[in-house]
């Protein structure tokens, strides 16, 4: 008889174990003499969600007298069967960790101590410091290209954080950053994932992970590029073995040879960079030698839309480029539309104009020749590549930071969406293109909007280009327009009605000319005009790029809060070896938080699932979970401005929180869920939002996680009736509990399934309808093949197509308003390549242009030198590791997890240590153009010299995530990276920057 742990822990109790041998056919006294000492004898159990990649990993816990005992991977969970990797079993050491803060601390202007304050001081002085800095520097109005603007914000906060904190925190945390006025808003995603968003959303129309973790054991083809999958999210890797298992093959293209290479039929080394020209190559692999799905590409795709004739590419360049703004007009970029402004198609695949022949003739540069040139790959392994995405069928592609961290990272990731819909490979069980987000709530923190061009559910945030709610509904369209009115009911309640434009005119406008990133709030901190930072679970201080800037950043404000479950880096800034404390005026606030295992909420995973974490062990001392914070922290700043009657102040008065101190998790997803306001109900599902004001959701795209007041985050249904997993019953997965997104391009014109073998949904044409074993992905389910709506397969595009071309397109209704607004990425509508802004070469494919000319750097020319190849000869690539997480901040408070890997090193090429007389285990100097550190050397073969347009190229290798606090320290890889950005979503280019090497 099988019976796992779980399942028999909850069917005996702790106290009946005995028993229910008996009723096995075991001795019952040799049982009882057995469990007498059992380890979790009166302990209380409990469920969570791991803390660390974003594979959404299910935890059991167990707790006696408010300690946690012991921490394990849950058996009956759809991800993680079971298992944990090093960091999930590792984290059992934080409840109980003996570096955790338990009072809130203070630092007082030049001193060089903590010292412990109460609860109410520490909100008290928080709220004081939020409020002095909005109230004297305040912008009301501003002129912007001669016109003035009411624009009603502050520039002197700024607000980052909530990557590892779960939804009903993120979304209480910008919540209160908007109604605070505050600009400069962002998170970790900058730093990681935000390129992923706008490229997925160019290709498809939604910025998310396509299909899921249990999706990956129906591939035939995995293309993993850009990441080391094996240690960085190494659940994830069950499903690929999974596959592996059924037949599946596994390509691996990556700078270095790692152990996610060593599972792989194929492995390609490549420069950091150049994933551009190597892709280029595949994408014109497919399309001279016919290899592309053309029922799926004319059904499904804007291949046959006409493209404007002014339409063109001259050398690196597209038409409008500005050279003095480095940017473009993207007019010509569109389609030749008709009377009713609708693209006009041919039925002619290569017509000249169509957006197939545009891309076919745009691509036939791109040889594997050249590729191989750039990229340093062996031809005959680009084809390898090439001839196995064609031949196994269907394939997935796989990425994570090794494509997001460059300043051309969106177009990385667009190259993807066009290999896969040129192949057919969208809305397929087995296929996709899954974007594997590094921290545990970093799609939750994106979701919510914690960025500081966002509102929650990937919504343009209004500058004063878009200053009134009908000229932001002209530029976002009506669609928007309806998910926008329900965020300001939930924001305002009452206070916001079809008369005041639902509170629209309340809003900050941020200057649309700024870059208003987290990189941006250090440098203008620098020049003095961010005087207060609010930092929440989040470690710049290690983990941003240029870290010099990040020091003079905080050494230049007037206060800094820092909620964590640490004293990181970043909140003892002034205590790092070398700095004189006396003369860093900054005053700081620490405010200890609770860990993930002792507090409740949700988070969501990379593929969309929202689950439900329950509080186990207390946390230590008086530390809180930081929705309570966060609560009590913005009720504070309420009461200060209570007496208030400046126009100013009016947003936070009206602003609507009152949350109870107990329950607070459910109360907000009830709010984030949304309501029906004339019945009091909450909403099932997005469809039921009205535009009028009638309804409310702080987040539409998570629209019936509460339906029929029912937490479905709790769910833990195990059934699958589509054997593909789907479990439908598992806790929720947005939009409206749909597992595996753009599902309708599953099946041919007439709704039939392309793959009967792996169908998701069809139309019933009895029943007319759609039906299947996922949510159909159409506007209504009962518009069937026949109707407009039953042909729009990615119906998030405004063409209702997927976008070979990313086209400047808006969809028009009957009376030419805006319906919807397709993302055009700023730097080309198709994926070009260039050069990083530190490269060992020239650009092969352009003599006029070198860089993305979008790029904008330096912006601080002082602080922000660019090396040459002739003093930094070699390219410094950096990523994660098995053992530690990103800052280090948690996992280096791990004693085991330190035992595994003890220290930052740099990896040196073998050919390249003899060059340099360097030997494994010696202390070596790596310096770049912006600093200097000294680690330890690692001599290996993992990543080769490559042959680039002739000339043998170093690359080493660095791990990221060491300071100067913890139980483990090192010096900060990140002193030497570059801060040049992608103009898209400004992400640093971590994965290439130039460097030199040499002995201590």
């Amino acid at each position: 008889m099988y019976i796992n742990r779980r399942d028999f822990i909850k069917t005996a109790g702790l106290t009946g174990i005995g028993f229910v041998f008996a009723d096995f056919g075991f001795d019952i006294p040799k049982v009882k003499a057995a469990t007498e000492d059992f380890k979790l004898t009166k302990a209380k159990e409990f469920t969570s969600v791991c803390h660390f990649c974003a594979c959404g990993c299910g935890v059991i816990g167990h707790v006696r007298d408010g300690k946690l005992i012991n921490l394990e991977g849950a058996t009956d969970h759809i991800v993680n069967e079971g298992s944990l990797c090093s960091k999930g079993v590792g984290y059992a050491a934080i409840p109980n960790s003996d570096q955790r803060p338990q009072k809130p601390l203070y630092r007082a202007p030049g001193s060089d101590h903590w010292e412990e304050i109460s609860w109410d001081e520490a909100i008290e002085r928080s709220a004081k410091s939020l409020k002095k800095a909005r109230d004297e520097n305040w912008t009301e109005k501003e002129t912007i290209d001669g016109k003035e603007y009411k624009v009603n914000r502050t520039d002197a906060i700024g607000f980052i954080g909530g990557s590892q904190v779960n939804n009903e925190e993120c979304y209480l945390l910008v919540k209160m950053a908007r109604a605070l006025g505050i600009a400069f808003i962002d998170n970790q995603t900058r730093v990681c994932h935000s390129a992923t968003p706008p490229a997925l959303n160019a290709g498809f129309g939604r910025g998310a992970m396509t299909n899921s973790w249990t999706d990956l054991r129906n591939t035939q083809l995995v293309l993993i590029e850009g990441s080391n999958i094996a240690e960085c999210h190494p659940m994830g890797m069950k499903g690929i073995m999974m596959a592996k298992e059924r037949g599946a093959k596994i390509i691996h293209v990556d700078t270095r040879f790692t152990r996610t290479s060593k599972i792989a039929d194929l492995h390609v080394q490549v420069r950091p960079g150049t994933d551009i020209a190597f892709l280029g190559s595949i994408i014109n692999y497919i399309m001279e030698n016919k290899f592309y799905n053309e029922e799926f590409i004319l059904t499904h795709t804007n291949a046959y839309h006409l493209i404007n004739k002014d339409f063109k590419f001259d050398d690196g360049i597209f038409s409008g480029f500005d050279g003095k703004s480095h940017s473009y007009e993207r007019k010509t970029w569109g389609y030749q539309v008709d009377a009713a402004g609708k693209p006009i198609k041919t039925t002619d695949l290569n017509h000249p104009d169509s957006v197939f022949s545009k891309l076919k003739e745009f691509y036939k540069r791109y040889t594997f020749e050249m590729a191989s040139n750039i990229s340093g790959a062996p031809v005959e392994k680009i084809k390898e590549v090439a001839d196995m995405l064609v031949k196994y069928q269907p394939g997935v592609i796989m990425y994570a930071l090794g494509m997001t961290q460059h300043t051309v990272g969106v177009q990385n990731i667009r190259c993807f969406t066009i290999v896969q819909l040129l192949m057919g490979n969208i809305g397929r069980s087995g296929a996709g293109v899954d974007a594997m987000r590094g921290q545990p709530n970093v799609q939750g923190s994106t979701d919510f909007g914690i960025m500081y061009q966002y509102f929650p559910g990937y919504l343009s945030y209004p500058t004063h280009k878009t200053a009134t709610l009908e000229e932001w509904t002209k530029d976002n369209g009506t669609v928007g327009r309806k998910s926008l009115v329900n965020l300001l009911k939930a924001w305002l309640g009452e206070n916001a009605t079809k008369e005041n434009n639902f509170g629209f005119d309340l809003l900050s406008k941020r200057n649309g000319y700024h870059n208003d990133s987290l990189y941006v709030s250090f440098e203008k901190a620098v020049e003095g005009i961010v005087k207060c930072m609010y930092i929440t679970g989040q470690n710049p201080q290690v983990t941003n790029a240029n870290l010099s800037i990040v020091d003079k950043g905080l050494a230049n404000l007037d206060s800094l809060i820092v909620q964590d479950i640490f004293v990181t880096e970043t909140a003892s800034f002034w205590q790092r070896p070398g700095c004189d404390a006396s003369k860093i005026q900054t005053e700081v606030i620490f405010l200890p938080a609770a860990s993930y295992l002792e507090r409740e909420g949700t988070l969501i995973n990379s593929s969309r699932m929202i689950q439900w974490r329950y509080a186990g062990p207390n946390p230590p001392g008086d530390a809180k979970p930081d929705i309570e914070i966060c609560n009590h922290l913005f009720k504070k700043v309420r009461e200060l401005y209570k007496d208030s009657a400046q126009e100013k102040d009016q947003i936070i008065q009206k602003w609507t929180w009152n949350y109870p101190d107990k329950d607070t998790a459910e109360t907000v997803l009830k709010e984030i869920n949304g309501y029906d306001l004339k019945t009091g109900k909450l909403l099932n599902k997005i469809g039921e939002m009205k535009d009028d004001g009638s309804t409310s959701a702080g987040l539409w795209l998570y629209a019936g996680v509460f339906g029929n007041g029912i937490n479905k985050s709790k769910r833990r249904g195990g059934t699958d009736p589509s054997k593909l997993g789907i479990f439908p019953e598992f806790a929720y997965t947005w939009p409206d509990n749909m597992r595996i997104l753009y599902n309708r391009a599953s099946c041919d014109k007439n709704g039939k399934p392309y793959d009967e073998k792996r169908k998701l949904v069809w139309w019933d044409e009895s029943a007319k309808k759609w039906d299947g074993y996922d949510v159909p992905d159409v506007p209504n389910i009962l518009d069937g093949p026949s109707t407009p709506n039953g042909q729009k397969p990615f119906r998030m595009a405004s063409e209702g197509v997927g976008r070979l071309f990313a086209a400047e397109h808006k969809d028009l209704d009957d009376t030419m308003q805006t319906r919807d607004h397709s993302y055009t990425p700023v730097d080309g509508p198709v994926p070009e390549f260039y050069e990083p802004i530190e490269s060992p070469t020239e650009n092969a494919l352009h003599e006029k242009v070198k860089n993305n000319p979008c790029v904008i750097y330096p912006r601080v020319p002082e602080l922000q030198k660019i090396g040459t190849k002739e003093e930094f000869p070699y390219v410094l690539c950096t990523s994660g590791i098995a053992e530690h997480w990103c800052s280090g901040a948690v996992t280096r408070n791990v004693p085991w997890l330190n035992e595994l890997v003890k220290e930052p090193f740099v990896e040196i090429p073998v050919k390249l240590a003899a060059q340099l007389s360097i030997k494994s285990g010696i202390d070596v100097k790596v310096r770049s153009t912006r600093g200097e550190i000294k680690v330890k050397a690692m001599v290996t073969d993992r990543a080769k010299p490559l042959m680039i347009n002739g000339v043998e190229t170093f690359m080493v290798w660095m791990p990221y995530g060491w300071g100067f606090k913890g139980l483990s320290k090192g010096p900060s890889t990140n002193y030497i990276t570059i801060d040049a950005l992608d103009p898209n979503v400004q992400i640093q280019e971590f994965k290439a920057c130039l460097v030199d090497v040499k002995k201590a």
